[in-house]
C-alpha cells in the first residue's frame, strides 16, 4: 500500500487527519468553565461582608430618599426607628396623634453588622433588640429617632453602619437636614459604640 506524507507524518490514504480539538470546541469548554466559576463565586459569597454591608447602606440611603419624596407628596411625616441591629419605618398618624409602624416588622441587619447614630451632633444610645415580643399595656409606643418632615427636611444626622469586628469596614450616611444622605467609607475607624 502506498503511503503519502502529509504535514510531516506518514499516513495511509483515506485516514482522518484529526489530531486534537478544534478551536471552537476549546472556546465552548472555556465559556462553560467560566460560567460555572462565576456561579460558584456568586453563590459562595466570596465578595463577603463588605459587599453586603455596602448594599445595606445603599438600601438605607435609598429608603431615606424615597421617604423624603413620599413625605412631600403625601404631606405626611415619616420616621425611622433605629436599633443596633435593625431599623423600621413609621408614619405619624394625625388622627390618633401617635407614630404607627408602616410595616409589621423591622429590617434586620446581618448578625455581623451594627448601627450607631448621632442626631444633631449628639450620639444616641440605640436600644438593644427587644427579646420579649409581648408588650405590656404600660409600655410607650416606639418613637422614631430620625424624622422626615412633609416639607422635605429631615433631622440632621450621622449614621454609621459597620461590621462588629474591630478592623471591619465602616460606612457612613449623613445629612445636614436638607440634602439626602450619601454612602461614604470611613477609614481607620474601629467599632461603633
Amino acid at each position: 500500500m502506498a503511503r503519502r506524507r502529509q504535514g510531516g507524518v506518514d499516513r495511509a490514504p483515506g485516514a482522518f487527519a484529526c489530531a486534537g480539538f478544534t478551536l471552537i470546541e476549546v472556546l465552548v469548554v472555556m465559556v462553560i468553565i467560566g460560567c460555572l466559576a462565576g456561579l460558584a463565586v456568586i453563590s459562595s459569597g466570596v465578595a463577603g461582608p463588605a459587599r453586603e454591608l455596602r448594599s445595606e447602606a445603599d438600601r438605607l440611603a435609598g429608603l431615606i430618599g424615597v421617604l423624603a419624596d413620599e413625605a412631600v407628596l403625601d404631606n405626611r411625616e415619616y420616621g425611622l426607628r433605629l436599633e443596633r441591629d435593625s431599623y423600621q419605618v413609621f408614619f405619624y398618624d394625625e388622627t390618633s396623634g401617635r407614630w404607627q409602624a408602616l410595616s409589621d416588622g423591622a429590617r434586620q441587619l446581618p448578625d455581623w453588622a451594627e448601627l450607631s447614630f448621632e442626631l444633631e451632633g449628639e450620639p444616641l444610645v440605640l436600644p438593644a433588640p427587644a427579646r420579649d415580643e409581648k408588650k405590656s399595656k404600660d409600655a410607650r409606643p416606639p418613637v422614631p429617632q430620625l424624622v422626615i418632615l412633609s416639607s422635605g427636611e429631615l433631622s440632621p444626622f450621622r449614621l454609621e453602619l459597620g461590621e462588629r469586628r474591630k478592623d471591619g469596614l465602616r460606612l457612613e450616611l449623613s445629612s445636614d437636614g436638607f440634602r439626602l444622605p450619601r454612602v461614604e467609607t470611613l477609614g481607620g475607624k474601629g467599632r461603633a459604640g
